[in-house]
């Protein structure tokens, strides 16, 4: 991996984990999520436990680790065509739970960022990853929920349901998934943006 292609994969995980850093931020100054003093010592920056910031950029580097290692191991990429549908689908979700969850903060907030970055990269951007995206996301999801579930469990992080709808998929509530989701898209869509900008310079 050459030194150009680090630093494309080092900015996604970078400019990925500011972003969620802040919603993080948000959350915790409005009282939406709290965190367990006991387990979390150490440093605390702008209210956030130097931890849960780690985790803001743990997240995507595992995430575009898995997309790279994915993409090498099972190159075919013939279910893209596939991909704009399984979007649609999503971007219809995302707009019914906003219908019904625009007062609740946490929710709102979840689903604005994924409609919006579905939208961009599929009727805007050119880049065409998403079949690649969505096998990672998929993958990634049993380690998500399995941490998920050991945060939950030992209280690491106090969640205030009322700024969410109250469903709950296997233990968790539904916008976890698409927060995850929105992040691990955000992190893939600025990867393949910079590598392509990357081959433009280099070529």
């Amino acid at each position: 991996m050459n030194n150009s292609y680090t630093k494309t994969i080092l900015l996604s995980i970078c400019l990925t984990a500011l972003l969620f850093s802040l919603f993080a931020m948000l959350f915790s100054a409005l009282g939406i999520l709290s965190f367990n003093a006991n387990l979390l010592t150490g440093v605390v920056i702008a209210g956030l436990p130097i931890q849960i910031i780690l985790l803001s950029f743990v997240i995507p580097a595992f995430g575009l680790l898995t997309y790279r290692f994915l993409n090498t191991r099972f190159p075919n990429n013939n279910l893209e065509k596939f991909s704009l549908s399984v979007s649609n689908l999503m971007l219809g979700i995302c707009i019914a739970f906003l219908f019904f969850g625009y007062l609740k903060l946490y929710t709102a907030t979840t689903f604005i960022v994924v409609l919006a970055l579905l939208l961009y990269i599929e009727y805007k951007n050119k880049l065409r990853f998403m079949y690649r995206f969505y096998r990672t996301y998929l993958v990634l999801l049993i380690p998500f929920y399995l941490g998920c579930m050991v945060i939950k469990k030992q209280s690491l992080l106090i969640f205030n349901e009322n700024a969410s709808l109250k469903l709950h998929l296997a233990y968790l509530p539904i916008e976890a998934y698409f927060y995850f989701l929105g992040m691990l898209l955000m992190a893939v869509y600025l990867f393949e943006l910079f590598k392509s900008k990357m081959v433009k310079v280099d070529g």
